[in-house]
């Protein structure tokens, strides 16, 4: 019997669905990392605080990261360095020292936060005593020690894997549940379509434009692209269209978990919040319910710790070779994962944060949202002065009108929103 030729089998089927993964992958890396953790402890507490009409913060926060990250790509494409690199050799030295103060008192707080939000995942599955809080001690600390085990010994291709099988269970999870919960949909589209700020929501608003599509882990973008080995305007095109899909998926995540939270009251707090939420849950959508929200909000935040814990250390890395003045040519050829730079900093990040487990969840996440808030408005300033030299990053690199005018727009968003929260903040000081 003769065989046809033009028909594929299983083996070219897999090689097509690697092939298209590999593709779009960065993007995806962003999306499992950008949400999680407190981000989506965030926006179930801002829904059930405010209701849906705050869905659009989900959607315009992850239409910003858009434009940041790919302006990000856009410099890298087109200069061969890294933003980090592009801030040391273009806006002078002192931006090293800024950055690096930065990255550590943000590596302390967000690596807490994170894993206190996987101990609160591993309990709301799991209790592994009475004592809730023993329990997301214990399940933080072990979420920790897998994340190192894992990024240490598998290299970026099982971490791919890895973050596909996460966000898989994450996406499939949320998005059913939140159907499911049956939200007020006329409500939710009328929040899309007109955009406001309820009263005293200003704070929801801001963690979650903030905190929705990761903060600083956007300069790791860069690293995971040079991994798929992504170069000129082919490279600017590709990650155009992995960072559409990813943050598609970041904005259905976020406006998922606001509606999720508009259908509960939430008044749990510390490591028995995600419980209680998924209690609630199941008096809304029943036992499917609240085991789906419960493996996907484990999902959620599992991949969001493994993603910062293989990122982060990259950025490190490139900050001691660049102090080192090796060449960028020698440093995109550099393996950096097999650095003792790459993997110290690693070992820190496992361990260093971990007293932040005794802190409550609400102080962990509020020093999460608030540093993280911070670097947006310096990442669209850098990238208006950077991306607007020809002679810097290349004509064809240039941002267009519509880049330039979203990060103005981003920019003076944030000054304001922050403005706003501190005089806040000093009027509740003064007892007004």
């Amino acid at each position: 019997m003769a065989i046809d030729s033009t028909q594929s089998g299983p083996t070219e089927d897999l090689q097509r669905t690697t092939g298209l993964f590999r593709r779009i992958a960065p993007g995806i890396l962003i999306a499992a990392t950008g949400v999680g953790a407190g981000d989506l402890i965030t926006a179930s507490l801002g829904g059930s605080a405010l209701g849906v009409v705050i869905v659009w913060a989900a959607v315009v926060g992850a239409v910003l990261k858009w434009f940041l990250n790919e302006g990000i790509a856009r410099w890298q494409m087109g200069t061969g360095t890294t933003l980090l690199e592009g801030w040391v050799s273009k806006l002078g030295r002192w931006v090293q020292w800024l950055f690096i103060v930065y990255l550590l008192i943000w590596t302390l707080f967000t690596g807490g936060a994170l894993v206190t939000a996987c101990g609160i995942a591993g309990t709301s599955l799991l209790p592994l005593t009475d004592d809730l809080k023993l329990s997301k001690i214990i399940w933080g600390v072990a979420h920790s020690m897998v994340g190192l085990v894992l990024v240490w010994v598998g290299g970026f291709r099982l971490f791919e894997k890895l973050m596909a099988i996460c966000i898989g269970m994450m996406f499939i999870a949320v998005m059913v549940t939140a159907v499911v919960c049956k939200p007020d949909w006329a409500s939710a589209s009328r929040g899309l379509i007109f955009p406001s700020i309820p009263s005293g929501g200003m704070g929801w608003v801001l963690g979650i434009l903030g905190g929705v599509g990761g903060t600083l882990t956007l300069l790791s973008y860069g690293y995971w692209i040079r991994e798929e080995g992504r170069t000129g305007l082919e490279g600017v095109n590709a990650c155009r269209l992995d960072l559409a899909i990813g943050y598609a998926m970041t904005a259905l995540f976020g406006v998922a978990m606001i509606l999720i939270g508009s259908t509960v009251q939430i008044e749990g707090k510390g490591a028995a919040m995600a419980t209680m939420l998924a209690s609630q849950l199941a008096n809304v959508a029943g036992p499917v319910g609240k085991w789906l929200f419960l493996i996907g909000f484990w999902g959620a935040v599992f991949s969001s710790l493994l993603g910062v814990w293989q990122s982060v250390p990259y950025l490190f890395a490139d900050f001691l070779t660049i102090r080192k003045g090796i060449p960028a040519a020698d440093r995109a050829s550099l393996d950096f994962t097999r650095t003792k730079a790459y993997r110290g900093y690693l070992s820190a990040l496992a361990v260093v944060p971990l007293p932040v487990l005794f802190l409550s969840v609400k102080k962990a996440q509020l020093l999460y949202a608030v540093l993280g808030s911070l670097f947006m408005p310096l990442l669209a300033v850098t990238l208006l002065i950077m991306n607007n030299r020809a002679d810097w990053v290349g004509q064809k690199f240039r941002n267009g009108w519509l880049t330039n005018l979203v990060l103005a727009a981003t920019l003076a968003f944030f000054a304001y929103i922050g403005t706003t929260v501190i005089v806040d903040k000093i009027h509740i000081l003064q007892g007004r």
